[in-house]
């Protein structure tokens, strides 16, 4: 482990150049993390791990305030708009927004509104499967996909995005079908917002703009698209480089920036599985920020120089654990021998309610919040966080019951399942310690039932974990949920709608939930809308399609010279994630004399 670590420490002063001996370099910023990203793309990703790089390269419309999850302040618009200002409609259902002038991509070129429209109409039909176009597509368009349940694409999709995205003078203009309450904040929030260059993407091989090939566009494959692992921004700081193999991102300040440059001239983003090496990096000052978990914080708490930021805010529901209905089980090494004979599950093991309760009965919740959290959190009661409107905290919950586990586990497939048991293998994103613990105490709570019951737990790299669950080959997968926006819908959609993440990659549709989300986001009645989301929350619980573990703070940890530090809830992966842009470090003077 010291060797791993110590090669590690030199290779981190190697990429960043540094002159100094202790490890102190105010020009450079060393975050290490767990996770490496998985697309540069904006209106490709949906990660947490990608979005933090994306967040510091490209720029949305606008951006929130401060801490601030409702005030916002214009960023590559000039005003944010309003029905004070007239930039919004009398009838909430158009939305005039005026694009700022003088700024310029990375590559020289000028941003103009022709590229904002594109930005967002890319975002819209390129549409890849379990993506983020549903987030603009649900609001501008009144539908969530470009493709039907079958994958038949509509063909009038253009046409409808062309109607509710236009440019008008200096303006770009959104005309949506119905009035939708977080329209700004999906804005200001979410990365496939982000504004991409046209001309360069389309010189590229991208798409061109235009109705005749935007179809070929569709449902694309992540290494297809030209900003895959380039990038061509507008924001604080520019992409040197993106090694996929040592998993190695590195930043560089854009001095031509439309607002005052950033402090920081380098940004090193270095993805470390162990723990203990990124702990021994932060120690010697190598590291200015890592990721560090509530389980380890005993181990930071006391290192000098050292600084642990706790009781942060977040809006999340993370982790939380899915099944997968039907699996595929073509070349699927998860799923044992693939039958119910006690080396393996059929690909529709989940799709009985009574190993799904089985389940739900046999994850011990109060020991997780005890020594995974240390009592720093509640037990979820569905998946809206408590920190949002829609919150049910009367919503029955399932509790740690042996007894009422193996009642359903005797009922599943007729009996089958406690009679033959079965296989398979749970996996989790490497060095999540969160996520590890959550497979350990299942595995430890369902195997205490029944000695024919056996789960195998074992990490991966992310990357392969995404790709892995989005080929439907998880039995369950556990992820988080991170607000792309504040409001219930951003939860209720990706968790429960059958179009939504989650479910699709799933195979999870319920059409009364269906129903009722579509609904409570055009409801303008606060009040209607609560009960509405608390309807949804009761199908969760009937149906089992996941298990909600816990609603809790997050803790930072990092060097006491790091300056600027903003915490923002709806930022990614809050509070680990950040925008580079506000953050400084203190001179080598101030430092010594800590």
């Amino acid at each position: 482990m010291l060797k791993i670590a110590a090669l590690i420490l030199l290779a981190l002063a190697a990429c960043s150049k540094r002159q100094a001996s202790k490890g102190f370099d105010p020009d450079t910023y060393n975050y290490l993390t767990f996770n490496d990203a998985d697309s540069l793309d904006p209106q490709y990703e949906y990660d947490s791990a990608s979005e933090m790089v994306i967040h510091n390269i490209y720029e949305q419309l606008f951006w929130f305030e401060g801490g601030s999850t409702e005030k916002m302040t214009p960023l590559l618009a000039t005003k944010v708009p309003s029905r004070e200002n007239g930039l919004i409609s009398a009838d909430g259902r158009t939305y005039t927004i005026p694009i700022r002038k003088g700024v310029k991509f990375h590559d020289g070129s000028e941003m103009t509104p022709e590229d904002v429209r594109y930005s967002l109409m890319r975002a819209m039909l390129s549409d890849r499967e379990a993506g983020p176009a549903s987030l603009l597509m649900q609001p501008l368009l009144g539908y969530p996909a470009t493709r039907d349940d079958k994958g038949k694409l509509n063909l009038n999709a253009y046409k409808d995005a062309a109607r509710a995205v236009t440019v008008e003078a200096d303006n770009v203009v959104l005309r949506l079908p119905k009035p939708f309450a977080p329209m700004l904040s999906i804005l200001a929030a979410v990365p496939n917002a982000c504004v991409v260059p046209k001309k360069w993407l389309a010189a590229h091989g991208d798409w061109d703009g235009t109705e005749a090939n935007w179809a070929k566009f569709n449902n694309p494959q992540k290494q297809t698209s030209p900003i895959y692992e380039q990038a061509d921004g507008t924001g604080p700081f520019k992409l040197v480089r993106w090694d996929r193999a040592t998993k190695e991102t590195v930043l560089e300040r854009n001095d031509g920036y439309w607002r005052a440059p950033a402090k920081l001239k380098r940004i090193v983003i270095k993805s470390v599985d162990e723990f203990n090496a990124r702990k021994l990096a932060l120690q010697a000052g190598d590291a200015d920020s890592i990721y560090a978990d509530r389980e380890v914080r005993s181990q930071v708490d006391n290192i000098p120089g050292v600084v642990v930021l706790d009781d942060l805010p977040t809006m999340e529901m993370n982790p939380m654990l899915y099944f997968t209905f039907h699996m595929n089980a073509q070349g699927n090494p998860y799923t044992g021998s693939g039958k119910l004979d006690g080396d393996g599950i059929p690909e529709d093991f989940f799709s009985d309610i009574e190993v799904r309760k089985g389940f739900a009965y046999a994850f011990d919740y109060e020991g997780f919040i005890r020594d995974v959290d240390r009592n720093k959190a509640i037990q979820a009661t569905g998946f809206v966080p408590y920190s949002l409107p829609g919150h049910n905290p009367d919503q029955k919950k399932y509790e740690y019951d042996p007894g009422k586990a193996a009642e359903h586990f005797k009922k599943a497939f007729g009996g089958q399942v406690w009679e033959k048991g079965f296989r398979f293998t749970m996996l989790f994103n490497t060095s999540n310690q969160p996520r590890q613990s959550l497979c350990q105490i299942l595995k430890h709570g369902i195997e205490a039932l029944n000695p024919k019951f056996r789960i195998d737990v074992r990490p991966i790299d992310w990357p392969a974990f995404l790709d892995a669950q989005q080929a439907h080959k998880l039995p369950v997968f556990i992820l988080g949920w991170n607000a792309d926006y504040p409001d219930a819908h951003n939860f209720a959609f990706p968790i429960m709608h059958s179009k939504g993440m989650y479910p699709f990659d799933q195979h999870y549709a319920n059409a009364e939930a269906d129903k009722l989300i579509d609904a409570a986001v055009y409801e303008s009645n606060p009040a209607k809308r609560k009960k509405l989301y608390a309807r949804v929350q009761e199908i969760e619980y009937e149906d089992v399609p996941n298990l909600v573990i816990h609603d809790g703070t997050r803790l930072r940890v990092q060097r006491d010279w790091v300056k600027g530090f903003v915490p923002n809830p709806i930022y990614c992966d809050p509070p680990y994630g950040t925008c580079f842009y506000t953050i400084y470090k203190s001179t080598a003077t101030e430092a010594a004399g800590k």
